[in-house]
């Protein structure tokens, strides 16, 4: 019975009758589906997310997003909307189609569904998508940019297997220890979507934000080519050789992010040159991809995005040791001690050898465990057979958690299956 009718049955009936007021005031109860509400109620009291905006109060023109890509120029939506019906109406006149389609022999070409997407939406959704795993917060702070010239990179395996690298995929260092073979349209114009005349030079950078070792926000670079002709990647200036990524073993994946940059023009960046002995040297790779833009933003505008991720395989113990020439790093989590409370005298309900075990070194329980069953294999012939109907054997005048553990140990279940 629930509060509001208990006062019903049992206060209104006797004392409250005289006192309206107060019997108003003691039936104003809020209850919902029988229960009682504490506080204030849903649509007054306030949420933690609201909370805490409020006492974190930042000012929207100091955290506001620039967006320092380039602009689009998109058709007018009547252009757009004409365009759409002739594609119809040519697509309903096409008797050839219908006949397919109605005999279900109509194949779709998906490298055109991609194009169309590409230049439609795709764009859009890859900004989206940097924008969920933090991409642009980690290299440009508050800055983003939507890309406007799609990349196409591929790790090659071997003559017929090739990795491309999609919106954030898994490629394993294995996969990625040569250098990627990428293309785009050098003679697109990221403003207007079509081709430009004369020569366009454009700088690939390749960068891991979460490798630096010594220095959390620094990125390391990975490969860096400037003057890039007519998108001819070959014919550029390789300012730092292609390092492949490095994960090491413990920390999850790494995001490997290429982003493309249009110049004005030849640019002289020789500064950021790495020798070539300096190739394995990870803190010369230090890198930082705001600086770099601060420091070029007249000349260079982003205008490309492409992003995998990576973790650690076998083949990274070789290339610590042979190529890098360091020791490989090995992390692991450091786990809290469990929580124990205070031993009792009488444990009710608990199994004791399991209770006193829970206060005991942890390694001497595992000693006792394997020297058990140790004791129990022949070192010729092996363990002792197992009986055929374990539960067929009485156990007797022993406590209730010895037998317990009698019974695993025939049944062969319980911990011992952990040695």
């Amino acid at each position: 019975m629930s509060f509001s009718n208990l006062l019903i049955k049992s206060g209104v009936n006797g004392g409250l009758r005289g006192t309206p007021t107060a019997a108003l005031g003691l039936l104003h109860v809020s209850t919902r589906q029988g229960h009682t509400l504490r506080g204030k109620p849903p649509g007054v009291a306030r949420t933690l997310e609201q909370r805490l905006r409020d006492e974190n109060v930042t000012d929207p023109e100091i955290v506001a997003r620039v967006n320092i890509g380039f602009p689009q120029l998109k058709p007018s939506r009547s252009a757009q909307l004409k365009l759409r019906l002739e594609h119809l109406k040519a697509q309903r006149a096409s008797k050839e189609l219908e006949k397919l389609a109605r005999s279900n022999k109509l194949v779709i070409d998906l490298d055109k569904v991609q194009d169309a997407y590409v230049k439609s939406t795709g764009q859009h959704d890859l900004r989206l998508l940097a924008d969920h795993y933090g991409i642009f917060e980690h290299l440009f702070g508050s800055a983003y940019f939507v890309p406007r010239v799609p990349l196409s990179i591929r790790y090659e395996l071997d003559a017929n297997t090739f990795y491309p690298v999609y919106n954030g995929n898994v490629i394993k260092p294995s996969e990625a220890s040569k250098a990627p073979i990428i293309s785009f349209d050098g003679q697109l114009d990221p403003i207007t979507g079509k081709s430009a005349e004369g020569d366009s030079y454009w700088t690939l950078l390749l960068t891991n934000p979460d490798a630096h070792y010594t220095n959390p926000a620094a990125e390391c670079l990975h490969w860096f080519i400037s003057n890039i002709p007519n998108g001819k990647i070959g014919e550029g200036e390789v300012l730092a050789e292609y390092l492949p990524p490095f994960p090491p073993r413990g920390l999850g994946y790494q995001r490997m992010v290429f982003v493309l940059y249009k110049q004005v023009s030849r640019l002289d960046l020789g500064r950021h040159k790495l020798d070539a002995k300096d190739h394995t040297d990870l803190e010369k790779r230090s890198f930082s991809t705001l600086e770099f833009y601060r420091q070029h933003q007249d000349e260079l505008t982003p205008a490309g995005l492409a992003f995998y991720q990576s973790n650690w395989d076998e083949s990274l113990t070789k290339f610590y040791h042979n190529v890098l020439q360091i020791k490989e790093p090995v992390y692991e989590y450091d786990f809290p001690k469990p929580y124990l409370a205070d031993q009792k005298f009488f444990p009710l309900k608990q199994p004791f050898n399991l209770y006193m075990d829970k206060h005991r070194d942890i390694k001497q329980v595992n000693k006792e465990y394997l020297e058990r069953k140790l004791a129990q294999t022949h070192p010729f012939d092996g363990p002792e057979p197992p009986l055929r109907f374990p539960m067929a054997h009485p156990i007797k005048d022993v406590p209730s958690w010895l037998a317990t553990e009698i019974r695993k140990r025939r049944l062969g279940t319980g911990r011992v299956q952990d040695y």
